[in-house]
């Protein structure tokens, strides 16, 4: 029998590692599997430079990070395996896992398997990832191969407008492209967009094709008109897909309360998702910041969360 188990190897799972082991529980946590399209680790794994994480003053990559996270946390005795939970039986206790055939107990569940950025689904968005393609503006917007340079954001939304908004502030020039003819973002980010001297709106167009070379990363992209299907090409140095993440919680539907997105939903202030010793933190549940420090916030909040149920459990 655990005491704790965490679901995910990000920085909120870390995090919420770090704190339960130190508070002795012991925790196990499970990374996913190394074939999974989730990457153990989360989506730093993919990010080759993180300047906006508080202690590295002059920035560290994302696999670098999560290994000092991971190392911090397994100083403290957390165990980590890679391993992906099949199942879950969350209506009585103690709380069941499966791993395949494999079943695991434990008095409390701290989700963090996080949520995945959409891309377009070209194989030129794979081939460039981390060389000037991203799905997170403000994760990578402010590093030195897209200052002063030319980007594109996908996406017509209200993220399509704070990634294109947060871009031109170091960007020469930023280019929005949309399918169709008006925005679905709110009218007042949408006309900040379209009033800005530094962003361009690509109405009723796609990309369908990202171009570039090994060594300098993305060099432009190709659009498609979604009227005449007629195609151009556009030179710009980084492109920027803001069409959404997917939280991963496929696991837990008809389980676990969830917005209409698939977010989980925590109660009030708390990590809680409404069954006792079960909680949710990081990406999973925050579909507005999606920040590695904000995951790693709310991995500290769900293992104080958890560490109290089990005190009052344990002193009942």
């Amino acid at each position: 029998m655990e005491k704790v188990v965490i679901m995910g190897g990000g920085p909120a799972g870390c995090t919420a590692a770090l704190y339960t082991a130190r508070a002795d529980l012991k925790p196990l946590v499970f990374e996913g599997e190394l074939s999974q399209t989730v990457l153990p680790g989360g989506q730093l794994m993919t990010t080759t430079e993180v300047e906006n994480f508080p202690g590295y003053p002059n920035g560290i990559s994302g696999p670098e990070l999560m290994d000092d996270l991971k190392k911090q946390a397994e100083n403290f005795g957390a165990r980590f395996e890679y391993k992906t939970v099949t199942s879950v039986d969350l209506s009585s206790r103690p709380l069941r896992l499966f791993v395949n055939e494999e079943v695991y107990e434990t008095e409390t569940l701290i989700i963090a398997t996080g949520a995945t950025a959409r891309y377009l689904g070209l194989e030129s968005e794979q081939r460039f990832m981390n060389k000037g393609v991203s799905a997170c503006a403000t994760c990578d917007g402010a590093l030195p191969q897209f200052r002063g340079k030319t980007l594109v954001v996908v996406g017509g939304g209200d993220t399509a407008m704070e990634e294109a908004m947060f871009l031109a502030k170091f960007a020469d020039h930023v280019h929005v492209v949309h399918r169709r003819d008006k925005f679905r973002a709110s009218k007042i980010m949408g006309d900040r967009v379209i009033n800005h001297p530094k962003i361009t709106v690509e109405w009723n167009s796609v990309v369908d094709e990202i171009f570039g070379n090994d060594t300098d990363g993305v060099t432009g992209v190709r659009l498609k008109s979604t009227e005449t299907g007629l195609t151009r090409e556009l030179a710009c140095v980084g492109y920027f897909a803001a069409i959404g993440h997917q939280p991963n919680t496929a696991l837990f539907k008809d389980v676990l309360p969830m917005d209409e997105s698939g977010y989980l939903l925590t109660e009030g202030k708390s990590c809680s998702v409404g069954i006792p010793g079960v909680f949710a933190c990081g990406d999973v549940q925050d579909n507005i910041y999606r920040q590695a420090v904000t995951a790693a916030g709310s991995g500290c909040m769900a293992a104080l969360d958890a560490a109290r149920w089990l005190e009052s459990v344990e002193g009942a």
